[in-house]
């Protein structure tokens, strides 16, 4: 019968899906867990860097660093970190809509420039018209921590010759290997920490001169080399949590999928053997009557 054919075809195309899944899964596992090792083994440097370097900046006047001078927000620079492919459930899907309605509110009163990383991130945004300064795609899979740092020297430049007034990184943040966590964060100028901030509010640091710190080897020099670092170092911490976040949503998402193939080819196989069923019956059934109808004769 046509109708078992194309059961047996479809139940074959499902498991052939069924292995391709299978294998994605077991590569993103591989990267997931490579990734994975990077972020927790780097994440107490990336986490106490911006609370050391907005205690510094806190004691330091603001005119030590450009990095530090605030500005009103008439040019915004976004940086937008997304994978390049797909199969990752709402790994991009998420980011976009939500880094899209923040720029979409900021573009009411700055001008926004976007630096994209990721095929998806550079597919959505070419849509909106937004100028798009720099775009990295095809090899972010390759993205090193220089690649990183490069990137950072490029959107310090751009914040020292006045050419934006904030910079904003939009990614995803490893939480668990279940979902991901939009972030979307200020990068540039170096703001104070929430904690150094009301320690501020509350008189806590209205130190005497004989009480603020003694800079070793100095105020300038240590500004110089500290702020520079922490904008480098924040770069990598963005990048390699989508990273891992990204490889962690594909795994799951290929694992559904998986799962999935496999009750289909369990429905499929049901429905075959119904059909099987009926025919043989069917068949039975005529056998019966003709011998009933010999055995009249």
């Amino acid at each position: 019968m046509p109708a078992l054919i194309d059961l047996r075809k479809r139940i074959k195309s499902v498991r052939n899906t069924q292995q391709i899944t299978q294998a994605m899964k077991t590569v993103a596992t591989a990267k997931f867990q490579k990734a994975q090792r990077i972020v927790l083994e780097s994440r107490p440097r990336w986490h106490d860097s911006p609370e050391l370097v907005s205690e510094a900046a806190f004691w330091a006047p603001r005119s030590l660093h450009p990095l530090l001078a605030k500005r009103e927000e008439k040019s915004v620079v976004g940086l937008v970190i997304t994978s390049d492919k797909g199969l990752a459930g709402a790994f991009n899907s998420n980011l976009l809509v939500r880094t899209a309605a923040f720029f979409a509110e900021k573009g009411e009163k700055s001008d926004i420039q976007l630096v994209l990383i990721g095929k998806k991130a550079v597919q959505f945004f070419k849509k909106t018209g937004l100028p798009i300064l720099r775009s990295y795609f095809g090899q972010v899979h390759t993205f090193t921590a220089e690649d990183c740092s490069q990137l950072a020297r490029f959107l310090m430049e751009l914040y020292i010759l006045s050419k934006t007034d904030a910079v904003y990184v939009a990614y995803n943040e490893f939480k668990s290997i279940l979902a991901p966590r939009v972030v979307i964060t200020k990068l540039l100028p170096i703001e104070f920490s929430g904690d150094v901030e009301k320690a501020a509010g509350e008189g806590e640091m209205n130190l005497s001169s004989s009480q603020r710190p003694d800079w070793d080897p100095g105020v300038l020099p240590l500004i110089h080399s500290l702020v520079p670092h922490h904008v480098e170092n924040q770069i990598q911490h963005f990048f390699f949590e989508s990273s891992a976040a990204e490889h962690a949503a594909r795994m799951m998402a290929m694992d559904n999928a998986t799962k999935n193939a496999e009750e289909l080819i369990d429905d499929l196989t049901l429905v075959l053997n119904k059909i099987r069923q009926a025919s043989i019956t069917k068949e039975l059934l005529e056998i019966m009557s003709a011998v009933e109808a010999l055995a009249k004769k």
